[in-house]
């Protein structure tokens, strides 16, 4: 394609002089202005980076500090279970902290004798082992650990209520060690991720680990081992996440009993913690809580009646408001603060025997099937309870005249045995029906229960209705384990051939069912 003429020069615009000549007086093209903002612009990046990043790290130094200060300030003088467990305290001319009432009594009126051995291992003169308070609800056992916190003001001693979610368990133990689990951390302002992000077992471990922190510094500074009390220990659940949870307590106990760091103290009812910490235990120190004798259990009530009633019992009253109740400090307490002292006791007596029925009684032989399960459970307490009064028909002593109540006992195994099933025992101790004591010993809970079963088994006809009930519940069970065949069609002379074979397919006999003559049953039977 030919290319179009040039045109004339006379007909070109002439360039803008002005144009022209500021294009001739610009200066050449160069990267230095550009560089320099390029620079500029990186270095104000960095600076905005470097002091975010600075303020993060300062931040999180600062945090760690917080969190060990706030634990540290956790184990100084007073605390949060004294402020819940009195009204108020007084002091003593021996400088010790007594806890009161509303009234200005003592709330510990019966002064035992593990007090003095709880009072030394909670002030932390006792060091190189931890714990296990065992015995019955009711015996005293926090109460006395409270008194001994209260005669050291709480200082150095955090103590909590165990539960059996371990959820729960993190959060009182975050509040007894005032931990909040970096749950209060603002480090993803910062882009820092937090590690709140676990499991409550993981974060009790982390609770520990800064614990242990402060400990470290307290024993190079005070010389005396921290000490936390963790209460109701019975109240985790005996499966798989209880016994992990456990498992680490007790870990953290061993080690932290070897390089005098802590004490830890376990408080529980039942016999399952101590038989699972049994396990794997090397400085375990065993702390049986039991009830007073009776010695003991009549100077405290009259003691408490002279001070707080101004009057003075018979001692045959004492004596008989004992035989009653016992030695068990909950009833004590309450009969020692009523009016009528027997009217009280007998309350007390009706509402065991009451709690025993409501939860295994028996139904005898009219029971439905669909109860089985729960008749199983109800029919080996009963066995058990006879065998029990059985067993004090046995003793040559019941009744000692200065310790008191000798209630019947038999062993572990054997009670397990008697009642041909292993796995209700414990189930029977968390009702507090029975109990198992430090020894493996089964007996009554308290001296009512025992009145209950006397009762009870005394009954007329109790023994044959008993045994009409596990006969039932074998009829019931040997009824399940049973196939019925029924073989239809055999009117008119019909008939059924079985054939026999062995295992080669050999023939080796034949059965032919058929319809007998009228009266061949009465014959036969």
């Amino acid at each position: 394609m030919p290319l179009p003429p040039e045109e004339p020069e006379g007909n070109q615009s002439p360039e803008d002089p002005k144009a022209k000549a500021k294009k001739e007086q610009a200066p050449p093209f160069s990267w230095g202005p550009t560089l320099f903002k390029m620079f500029e612009a990186a270095l104000t990046t960095f600076a905005s980076v470097a002091i975010l990043g600075a303020v993060g790290y300062g931040y999180t130094i600062y945090y760690k500090r917080q969190v060990l200060h706030k634990i540290e300030h956790a184990f100084k003088p007073g605390d949060p279970v004294l402020d819940l467990a009195a009204v108020d305290k007084q002091r003593k001319e021996t400088d010790h902290s007594e806890l009161v009432d509303d009234e200005g009594h003592r709330q510990h009126w019966v002064l035992r004798e593990e007090q003095e051995l709880l009072d030394a291992i909670v002030a932390g003169k006792l060091k190189g082992q931890y714990h296990l308070l065992v015995g019955e609800k009711g015996t005293g056992k926090s109460s006395m650990l409270i008194d001994a916190m209260a005669k050291i003001d709480g200082e150095g001693v955090a103590m909590f209520e165990a539960h059996a979610d371990p959820e729960i368990f993190r959060i009182r133990l975050g509040k007894a060690l005032d931990f909040e689990f970096h749950e209060d951390n603002i480090g993803s302002l910062f882009s820092i991720r937090g590690p709140r992000d676990a499991s409550a077992l993981l974060d009790v471990e982390r609770a520990f680990n800064k614990m242990e922190k402060i400990a470290l510094r307290r024993r190079d500074t005070v010389g005396r081992p921290m000490v936390l009390v963790i209460n109701s220990t019975h109240l985790l659940r005996d499966n798989e996440e209880g016994r992990d949870l456990l498992e680490l307590l007790q870990q953290r106990a061993e080690a932290w009993a070897a390089s005098n760091l802590a004490t830890v103290i376990f408080n529980s009812d039942d016999y399952w913690v101590y038989e699972r910490l049994k396990q794997y235990a090397t400085r375990m120190n065993i702390i049986p809580i039991l009830d007073l004798n009776k010695s003991k259990a009549v100077s405290a009530l009259r003691n408490y009646r002279v001070k707080y009633r101004n009057e003075n019992p018979d001692y045959k009253l004492l004596e008989q408001v004992y035989d009653m109740v016992g030695g068990r400090l909950s009833y004590l307490s309450r009969v020692a603060k009523s009016r009528d002292m027997l009217k009280t006791c007998e309350d007390i007596c009706r509402m065991e025997k009451t709690w025993f029925l409501n939860q295994c009684w028996i139904l005898g032989m009219e029971m439905d099937d669909d109860v089985m399960d729960q008749q199983k459970f109800a029919s080996a307490a009963m066995v058990l309870a006879k065998a029990l009064v059985d067993r004090e028909k046995e003793m040559k002593a019941v009744y000692d005249p200065v310790k008191g109540h000798i209630l019947p006992q038999i062993p572990l195994h054997k009670s397990r045995q008697i009642m041909t099933r292993a796995d209700f025992i414990q189930q029977y101790d968390a009702i507090n029906v029975f109990t198992i004591d430090s020894n493996a010993m089964v007996r009554a809970d308290s001296v009512p229960m025992m009145n209950a079963f006397r009762e009870i088994c005394s009954q007329e006809g109790f023994d044959e209705f008993l045994e009409a009930t596990l006969t039932r519940i074998a009829d019931i069970e040997s009824l399940g384990r049973t196939r019925e065949l029924t073989i239809k069609d055999l009117w008119n002379q019909g008939k059924y051939k079985v054939e026999m074979q062995d295992v080669r397919g050999q023939p080796t006999g034949s059965l032919i069912f058929a319809v007998g003559p009228k009266g061949d049953e009465e014959d036969n039977g």
